[in-house]
């Protein structure tokens, strides 16, 4: 059975963004998925990088037992999904401390051989998905605001660390969007569920 990893960040289980992770997991589990969902809030992940993180980061070894955790988890994943807000354009606290005490030499990836480039450790990972909500127009969340989470998340971590067949549904002006428009937002992530890798 394949199995799907979904981390999610957001403070409140009303909002638009949990329907979104709520339908990505519905759509993996009608497809027969065995479902593993990360709710960093509801869980209460620390996401400071505490000096004990940072010795660990140099010595190639996650220290929080946390952080250790999702790491054991995202190791058997083929499929991982974040599912965020953006807020002032860029990701919550909690899912940026994700990043930075999950995504760890040693333990999602290693470094080359001359130190310049990187490889992924999640040997089964085959696909990651972004799924994002925002109240920014998609032109100028990219050409004003300069993309952030291609440059930074999509490019800048997951392709720098040597994952492949990324891809990100943006879900722009969710306060102003109609009801059919977000209908058909949730369908697109009841399909990214679905998908085979």
């Amino acid at each position: 059975m394949s199995k799907t990893v979904i981390v999610t960040c957001h403070p409140y289980a009303g909002s638009f963004c949990h329907a979104l992770m709520v339908a990505a997991a519905q759509g993996a589990k009608n497809s027969g998925q065995d479902v593993d969902v990360i709710d960093l809030e509801a869980e209460q992940f620390d996401p400071v990088m505490h000096s004990a993180d940072l010795i660990g980061f140099l010595k190639h070894q996650a220290q929080d037992e946390q952080a250790r955790d999702y790491i054991r988890r995202l190791q058997d994943a083929e499929h991982l999904i974040l599912v965020f807000p953006i807020w002032w354009e860029l990701m919550p606290a909690m899912m940026k401390g994700f990043i930075d005490k999950v995504i760890f030499p040693g333990e999602t990836f290693d470094y080359t051989a001359n130190g310049t480039g990187m490889r992924s450790r999640l040997n089964h990972l085959q696909a990651t998905t972004i799924i994002t909500t925002m109240n920014t127009p998609k032109a100028l969340y990219r050409w004003a605001f300069g993309n952030a989470i291609q440059r930074a998340l999509i490019r800048g971590t997951f392709k720098k660390m040597g994952l492949k067949h990324i891809q990100w549904l943006s879900c722009n002006m969710v306060k102003t969007s109609t009801d059919a428009k977000r209908q058909a937002w949730l369908q697109q992530a009841t399909q990214i569920g679905a998908r085979q890798h």
